[in-house]
């Protein structure tokens, strides 16, 4: 009898172990396969996503144009901001995961961007990206697509220049999903009536 409780309290730790080694055996996958024609675009993109550079540039262009591009453009930057805050002032110091360990022989330290001090969970870098996106895209359906596909590359650069795990791009993506959700709610946008912003 005494033997149940323990197997189910130990549930949840082996599944935590069991998709730690996942997550370890995809960061690892990645590492080891040689992808030169990406290594260089992926390393310079993934330097352009830091502190959100990209975003804001899109942000820039689309407040040029009056209308929907223009609120558009707000909704994303508030929804940059929920997210950095969310991954950098909570996720971070909550979780501390240490960032990926590179090896001084790596096989391609030209793909490597460099190391952040700051923690690996969750992917700042993809939160922002991503919040991004997912706030614009329902303000501006036609921006849907290419930020869409702009925060998966985003996100896949950080695995990939070696400085982040792929379940911290995951739980990014989670955070910057909820970040959007949050701006759009507060600002009264469901999909069918006006923005109320200026």
């Amino acid at each position: 009898m005494s033997d149940r409780p323990q197997r189910q309290d130990g549930a949840p730790r082996a599944l935590l172990r069991d998709l730690a080694a996942l997550d370890q055996a995809l960061y690892e996958a990645v590492k080891i396969t040689d992808t030169p024609t990406l290594d260089h675009a992926l390393r310079r993109l993934s330097a352009a996503a830091d502190h959100s550079k990209i975003s804001f540039a899109v942000a820039g262009l689309l407040a040029l144009c009056p209308g929907k591009p223009r609120r558009a453009a707000a909704l994303g930057v508030a929804a940059i901001g929920v997210a950095s805050a969310g991954a950098n002032l909570l996720g971070k110091q909550l979780v501390r995961r240490p960032r990926p360990h590179r090896a001084e022989d790596s096989p391609f330290p030209g793909r490597h961007v460099p190391m952040p001090a700051s923690a690996s969970f969750p992917s700042g870098h993809t939160a922002s990206a991503v919040a991004f996106a997912a706030a614009v895209g329902p303000a501006l359906p036609a921006a849907t697509l290419p930020l869409g596909l702009l925060a998966c590359a985003v996100g896949y650069s950080r695995v990939h220049t070696g400085v982040h795990y792929p379940g911290d791009v995951i739980a990014g993506a989670v955070l910057g999903t909820s970040a959007a959700a949050v701006i759009l709610a507060a600002t009264g946008w469901d999909g069918t009536r006006r923005l109320r912003l200026p």
